[in-house]
């Protein structure tokens, strides 16, 4: 996923699902494939609860990531793949950075840098539910969503599965029902036409983790709005709605609140592995664009190095990465000229039915940049 912000919204989101044109034209062109009917549009709700268990458990985290991979997301997929604990089952792919096809080819690489490529990757929605968004990424991580670095081995797109990935979503979860924490560094399009899909997923994930949404009306792609949410903010909408699991979001302000120095990247990026050697081929591109004047400005409390979908799978990976955090009803705003996208927080109570979610404040930096270090060892 990119950083700048995005979003916008109307229309009546329940309604727009069910109706049928929609149905049988905009969701077919997200994803080729037959749904027949959908289910009914209750909402399954699960026990919310953030307690962190205590860090320690023997048992293998199971994660089901859904990239846009961008450069910060391959960052963030290194660092779950490093990670001792971490049984991933599985990559979903979406728009975002870009095509969902350079997406999916994006994930293969990262894969295959990490020597993994036995992990399926899956190909989902192609657009926003409501069609194209008129958002771009102004591609900060190159055309292709890697820096444009060439790679002459790269694998190809027969290695993606045939299932569709919001149904391999689903597939997933059921198959291992309280065990998945499903991680989302993305527009959130392929989540919520899972959910449509299925109302009982929220309720048998054991945490949803995502990258995305602003609290301080920051934007980074609109003048209000964190490019996830902006692309898509009816399924943004969607999911903080009706994903009622414990959840935990890294915004926009927060990861630069949170942010590394350039100093450690520089270090990070030393490492003498063939790790590094990718990561810095591919980053070349958005490590220039992240010095200019003009994206410095979209940083919130100065400069650094902001890998914003890492925040998101470290606290998936580690239960006491999270060290500060505020517990808030949220929802997304679907229209106004500057608005649409902006996350809502509501910390008086005014939102009667909204969600309450984690957003985190607060996380442990030193064990943040150990987890990065791993990631390319």
């Amino acid at each position: 996923m990119f950083y700048r912000p995005l979003w916008k919204g109307t229309f009546l989101l329940q309604k727009a699902l069910c109706r049928k044109d929609l149905r049988k034209q905009s969701f077919h062109r997200l994803f080729p494939v037959e749904f027949g009917r959908f289910p009914s549009m209750r909402v399954t709700h699960c026990r919310l609860s953030f307690c962190h268990t205590a860090a320690g458990s023997r048992m293998r985290k199971k994660l089901l990531l859904d990239v846009d991979c961008g450069v910060d997301d391959a960052q963030a997929i290194m660092m779950a793949l490093a990670a001792p604990n971490v049984q991933i089952l599985g990559i979903t792919c979406v728009h975002g950075n870009t095509s969902v096809e350079n997406v999916c080819k994006n994930a293969l690489r990262v894969l295959q840098a990490c020597s993994h490529l036995e992990i399926p990757v899956f190909k989902g929605a192609a657009m926003p539910i409501l069609g194209d968004s008129g958002i771009s990424s102004g591609h900060f991580h190159g055309k292709d969503g890697l820096g444009d670095a060439p790679d002459s081995k790269a694998p190809g797109l027969e290695l993606v599965q045939k299932e569709n990935a919001a149904i391999a979503m689903i597939r997933i979860v059921n198959e291992n029902p309280g065990e998945v924490s499903l991680v989302a560094t993305a527009p959130l399009t392929n989540l919520a036409l899972a959910v449509k899909m299925d109302p009982s997923l929220p309720s048998k994930l054991k945490g949803l983790y995502i990258m995305g949404g602003n609290t301080e009306s920051r934007g980074n792609t609109t003048v209000c709005g964190e490019f996830n949410f902006a692309v898509d903010p009816e399924a943004a909408y969607i999911v903080l709605k009706e994903y009622r699991c414990p959840t935990y979001l890294a915004g926009w302000e927060f990861t630069c609140y949170n942010k590394l120095t350039w100093e450690f990247c520089d270090e990070w990026l030393a490492q003498n592995t063939s790790k590094a050697r990718f990561m810095t081929k591919i980053f070349h591109h958005s490590y220039q664009a992240a010095q200019t004047e003009r994206l410095q400005k979209e940083c919130v409390a100065g400069s650094g190095f902001i890998s914003c979908d890492s925040y998101a799978v470290a606290a998936a990976i580690d239960d006491s990465f999270i060290i500060e955090s505020d517990q808030y009803p949220v929802s997304v705003e679907l229209s106004g000229t500057h608005t649409r996208g902006m996350m809502i927080v509501d910390t008086v109570g005014f939102l009667k039915d909204a969600r309450e979610v984690c957003l985190m404040r607060k996380v442990d930096l030193e064990k943040f940049k150990q987890m990065m270090m791993a990631a390319l060892q």
